[in-house]
């Protein structure tokens, strides 16, 4: 069965989203499949596809998982990240605060 073709928007969501990820050093071809992979999901969410699985349709959406994932790798961001950001909010003490100190005063 022949696919149904892009639209002229999918197309450039999904050139953005490859030339988003090549920048951040993904190789070309992983570029490539994960922009197919969150474009096709998007279509489906929105009823643009013929076919669809369950977790395409009722799972939180690409963009909204990505921000929720966001400085929660590993131990989530560094002391000097909680710290910088501290800074910029203009918390006092936090020269002497540690990395949970730092987690509840940036109120992440």
């Amino acid at each position: 069965m022949p696919q149904q073709a892009w639209s002229k928007k999918r197309e450039r969501q999904y050139d953005h989203i490859r030339d988003e990820l090549e920048d951040r050093g993904r190789s070309e071809s992983e570029a490539e499949e994960i922009a197919s992979r969150t474009v096709n999901k998007e279509r489906a969410r929105h009823g643009e596809s013929t076919s669809h699985s369950r977790t395409s349709t009722e799972d939180i959406s690409s963009g909204r998982r990505g921000g929720l994932r966001s400085h929660k790798g590993s131990g989530g961001r560094t002391r000097d990240q909680l710290y910088e950001e501290a800074r910029k909010k203009g918390i006092e003490g936090r020269s002497k605060m540690n990395k949970a100190e730092l987690e509840r005063a940036v109120g992440r």
